[in-house]
């Protein structure tokens, strides 16, 4: 079943790789949606997929690339819209 959720992740996260590093795991989960850097420092993503894929691309997020530190990653369930529109940088 598709689902959809939406990534706030915050603490040493931008100027890192994040985006680069979250669209790599995205790629490979086969998931839809996008990353983009947020004025206050922070990284959303917005990303449907199935379940168990969107459970390792948290897994992920959590970890980021060798330069960041992640000091917070908060989830919300959203609605799938069902595009298959690949994954993106906004």
């Amino acid at each position: 079943m598709r689902v959809a959720r939406r990534f706030l992740v915050s603490g040493r996260v931008q100027g890192v790789g994040f985006r680069f590093f979250a669209l790599d795991a995205a790629r490979r989960e086969g998931l839809h949606g996008y990353v983009v850097n947020l004025p206050d420092g922070r990284v959303e993503a917005q990303a449907e997929g199935d379940d168990a894929a969107l459970d390792r691309f948290e897994m992920a997020l959590r970890r980021g690339p060798s330069g960041a530190r992640v000091a917070q990653v908060t989830v919300d369930d959203t609605g799938p819209t069902g595009h298959d529109t690949g994954f993106e940088i906004r």
